[in-house]
């Protein structure tokens, strides 16, 4: 059912030049997993291969990253048989080379020249053994326009309780800094600047405390504390009145709010005030208006396409972010054909506990020549 969604989506934009991040490839259980991680590229070339429109597509490149201990980084691009002269840029030699056909880099990712990878370091996450989360990079030149692609994936909220003490929270701070690593990293002095997309788990999450005294504003709080250490360990908000109605209970990864209608309702808008991580980014990225709910954490049994799970606080952790000059390319069109649509995949189907999210635009011939000298550094090789 996923992978249909997908395919859907694909036929209904027919993109030329598709650009697909996915992360925790093989999962948390990737012992077992590893199997399904093996056949998912074929997997998913037939499925998208379904679509009449992309049945003509005459090859594809993957990217599958798996780190020690497993992040797992999986970056598939497509690529139409219409375009032409397409280049990829080897970060080693400094140049473009021209793309001429099917590859896949997965067991010689150390050796390939052809994408940039770096998991944070480890001081960044201390909670965890060891570093699971970091990020791939490309870089490409089409139709003259030269950009990165920047496949992300950020830390999460390790404990509800703690993320509700302070507003911003502690984990907040955290992805701050590991963004913040990721763009220093994008635009150094190594490489000419070009336009940049970073798209992926971001685990941006509410405010988790302002969010609490809002949906609890009339309520009164009951703290539950471990008898042996004295620790907080649950909290408990019930109203003032209606028998004592509880409202919201809260653990380190218990987050059962009564009421799950006011993250879908009109695509969960009332909540995205809370929504305040990337503000700290305003000067650096560009986000389109969100008109989707909150991508996380949905149910994962197939059954319940549209259901949270009572684990966390929804909220927007999957996102595409870019540069503001990348924001100029996809809004500038020679026809002023501005044809260009942010949205989330398979509102009713289960497609594990994130929904994934799309960006589908129209880059002008030539749009990027102010951007990047690219005839200087598409060298064929």
């Amino acid at each position: 059912n996923s992978l249909f969604s997908l395919s859907q989506v694909v036929h209904a934009h027919k993109p030329h030049f598709m650009a697909l991040h996915c992360q925790e490839f093989g999962g948390k259980n990737y012992e077992a997993s590893m199997s399904h991680v093996d056949k998912f590229p074929d997997a998913l070339s037939g499925c998208v291969s379904q679509s009449v429109y992309i049945s003509i597509i005459s090859w594809f490149i993957v990217f599958v990253v798996l780190f020690f201990f497993l992040q797992a980084l999986g970056s598939f691009y497509f690529l139409h048989e219409s375009l032409k002269n397409i280049y990829q840029f080897d970060f080693k030699a400094k140049k473009y080379k021209k793309v001429t056909g099917k590859e896949i880099y997965s067991d010689t990712l150390e050796s390939t020249p052809m994408l940039e990878k770096e998991k944070f370091p480890q001081d960044y996450f201390p909670e965890c053994k060891w570093s699971r989360k970091g990020f791939i990079r490309t870089r490409w030149c089409i139709t003259d326009c030269a950009f990165d692609l920047v496949n992300i994936h950020l830390f999460h909220d390790a404990s509800n309780l703690i993320a509700w003490e302070t507003s911003p929270s502690v984990y907040s701070g955290i992805r701050h800094k590991a963004l913040g690593y990721v763009l220093d990293r994008i635009i150094d002095q190594r490489f000419e600047k070009v336009s940049y997309f970073v798209f992926g788990d971001f685990n941006f999450r509410l405010d988790a405390k302002a969010v609490v005294e809002t949906l609890c504003a009339k309520a009164t709080m009951q703290t539950i504390r471990a008898a042996d250490t004295n620790e907080v360990v649950k909290l408990i908000f019930r109203e003032s009145d209606n028998d004592r109605k509880v409202m919201l209970q809260l653990e380190k990864k218990l987050f059962d709010y009564f009421n799950q209608d006011v993250f879908r309702d009109n695509n969960g808008t009332a909540l995205l005030e809370f929504d305040r991580e990337l503000s700290v980014f305003k000067d650096r990225l560009y986000e389109l208006d969100i008109s989707f709910p909150p991508s996380y954490p949905y149910s994962e049994d197939s059954s319940q396409g549209r259901q949270y799970m009572n684990t966390r606080c929804p909220a927007w952790c999957d996102r595409i972010l870019m540069s503001h000059s990348a924001k100029e390319l996809i809004l500038k069109s020679e026809n002023d054909e501005k044809i260009v649509i942010y949205d989330h995949i398979g509102p009713n189907v289960c497609m594990g506990d994130h929904k994934p999210v799309f960006l589908s635009f129209r880059i002008a011939a030539g749009a990027g020549k102010p951007i990047a000298n690219v005839h200087k550094c598409c060298v064929v090789q």
